[in-house]
């Protein structure tokens, strides 16, 4: 990611948002970069990348063959102190599991960051719904998703046609992909309408979801709860008939402990 302009303040700490830049240049597709690779990802001199990265090997974050940088286990701390600080999730957990061991489908919970969503809490089963592996910290694009979906239900007008037009071309991942931004558009009105989300094989052929919204207080969605499981296994009528009454129900639970008032 590239740094982006600020407005001169004092409490704006330059050299920081630098350093988390370099972080998150790397990811699957570029795990190990040189020194140039790095500079142009994020937009840095040659020479404060290399002090970046010489800092992130110092503190035991990244290391160096000395041509190639790649990042270390330990940067895993810096998100789990996020999961940490959010011990929600931790309460949340069990309700899960009973959930799981009631339906025997897969569970997860995941937040909104940017354009993609990010699971903070899952429960698998030993069926294997995706192609990659899914945990905590894991991204997936929110608008491909049922989990995201609930939670772009919670933007106004203006706010959703902001978030699609920063997502330019739609990409198609599946036959059953929307790609049409003003389709995207109705779906999740709908969504809104309904309350939950139901995702057919749009983000990987085989894979069927169904989400609902996990609520805070003021009643705002703070985060979303959603079963996912192979499509062989249940029809579209079955996921409402026989998922969505326990997976509201085990929403209503969590939502409570994210501070929503009953109603």
């Amino acid at each position: 990611m590239s740094i982006p302009p600020t407005a001169e303040r004092g409490d704006f700490v330059q050299s920081f948002a630098k350093g988390l830049a370099v972080i998150e240049a790397f990811g699957a597709d570029n795990a190990a970069m040189s020194l140039s690779e790095v500079a142009r990802r994020t937009g840095l001199t040659r020479a404060a990348a290399r002090r970046l990265l010489l800092t992130l090997c110092e503190l035991g974050y990244a290391e160096t063959d000395g041509r190639l940088f790649t990042l270390r286990p330990k940067i895993l701390n810096l998100g789990f102190a996020f999961l940490h600080a959010q011990g929600t999730w931790n309460v949340a957990q069990p309700y899960m599991v009973e959930l799981v061991e009631q339906i025997h489908e897969s569970c997860s919970a995941a937040v909104l960051d940017g354009h993609d969503i990010v699971y903070v809490a899952r429960v698998p089963t030993q069926t294997r719904i995706m192609s990659i592996s899914l945990g905590i910290g894991s991204r997936l694009p929110a608008h491909a998703t049922s989990l995201g979906r609930v939670l772009l239900a919670e933007f106004d007008e203006a706010r959703l046609d902001r978030f699609i037009d920063e997502l330019g071309p739609l990409p198609r991942y599946t036959p059953h992909t929307v790609t049409d931004a003003a389709e995207l558009k109705r779906r999740i009105a709908d969504v809104r309408r309904r309350g939950y989300s139901i995702l057919d094989q749009e983000l990987e052929i085989g894979l069927r979801s169904i989400a609902v919204p996990l609520r805070g207080p003021g009643g705002r969605a703070a985060a979303a709860l959603n079963v996912g499981m192979q499509a062989s296994r249940r029809s579209i009528d079955e996921l409402r008939q026989q998922i969505l009454p326990p997976l509201l129900d085990t929403a209503r639970r969590i939502s409570a402990l994210l501070g929503a008032r009953p109603g």
